[in-house]
């Protein structure tokens, strides 16, 4: 008789209760003695419990941890100094000059070279001769910075070219720069060409033609600086080539034609723009024995005026890219 009792406390310790948790562990260690020592239930419970809240515990620490971690934005690269930036973009857009703008150039040197033998024949010598090849030759430089930079700013603004370099980490003086200066030097060749045959149509020394290494480069950023401004200033595309064209023309006829010859009002409008002042340096370095005085004046004036149409391009170019 004493059996059953046993019995029906083993059924009760094969409950679900007791499989389940604590309290089928207690109803066993009610009907079996021996089971209620053997499992030592409340000890190993208490431990286990405490391991697996801890080790629950530590993992869901660590995912918070790394959630945490996963939504911090990643940092971003340094911006680029503005002297590599430069020359990166510089070797950029001479690669894509001397692929796309060699015709233009020889187009340029053959316009200048044909408008000093037009003028063979109306210009004797002297003082008249020395400004057509000196503005003749300082025409190649206003034809491809001034020109040819306007229409590419123009077309690179209505394109949405001035976004993808918005992406880069190029600060915007280094685009302006880096393009102005290409277009500049894309110019050497075509402007030595003119002066040196020039020098023989009209029998003039050239014994200070080294002086292109400063009329050039002084010269090529004012005029880009303002070809750049004009470019990415304008409206629209057309407006931009327009501006170019007229810039081209005010250079071919206020530099190539003599000042004396001009009306007062006309001269006036000489010396507003940027390339009168490298023309007068050329001009000037032809004479016999050259004030270099005044030389160096001219020059002078030609870069002050370099800087200030640079700034001015800077700030359309930002003005532009945040449209």
């Amino acid at each position: 008789m004493s059996v059953m009792p046993a019995v029906s406390g083993v059924s009760g310790v094969s409950g679900v209760p007791g499989a389940t948790g604590v309290p089928g562990v207690s109803g066993a260690s009610a009907g079996l003695p021996g089971a209620s020592s053997a499992s030592g239930a409340p000890g190993a419970s208490g431990v286990s419990g405490d391991a697996g809240t801890s080790g629950a515990s530590g993992v869901s620490g660590a995912s918070g941890d790394a959630g945490e971690a996963g939504d911090l934005p990643a940092p971003l690269a340094a911006r680029a100094r503005l002297f590599p930036a430069l020359v990166a973009v510089y070797r950029a857009q001479l690669s894509r000059a001397r692929v796309a703008r060699i015709p233009l150039l020889f187009v340029a040197t053959f316009q200048s070279i044909g408008i000093m033998i037009l003028m063979r024949g109306v210009v004797d010598g002297g003082s008249e001769a020395r400004s057509v090849v000196a503005g003749s030759s300082v025409l190649v430089v206003a034809f491809v910075a001034l020109n040819l930079l306007a229409q590419y700013f123009g077309q690179l603004r209505a394109s949405g070219g001035l976004d993808h370099y918005a992406t880069l980490p190029v600060p915007p003086s280094a685009v302006v720069l880096g393009a102005a200066a290409a277009y500049a030097s894309f110019t050497v060749p075509g402007t030595a060409v003119t002066a040196v045959m020039g020098s023989v149509l009209f029998q003039l020394p050239m014994t200070n033609l080294w002086i292109l290494l400063a009329v050039i480069p002084l010269s090529g950023a004012a005029l880009a600086g303002l070809g750049a401004a004009l470019g990415l200033l304008a409206p629209r595309q057309e407006l931009a080539t327009l501006c170019g064209q007229l810039g081209m023309s005010a250079a071919l006829l206020l530099g190539v034609l003599p000042a004396a010859r001009m009306p007062q009002v006309v001269s006036y409008a000489r010396d507003l723009l940027p390339s009168t002042y490298g023309v007068e340096a050329l001009a000037r370095s032809f004479d016999g024995q050259p004030d270099w005085w005044v030389v160096c004046a001219d020059l002078g004036v030609c870069a002050g005026v370099a800087v200030v149409s640079l700034a001015a391009a800077t700030w359309a170019y930002r003005r532009a890219a945040v449209r």
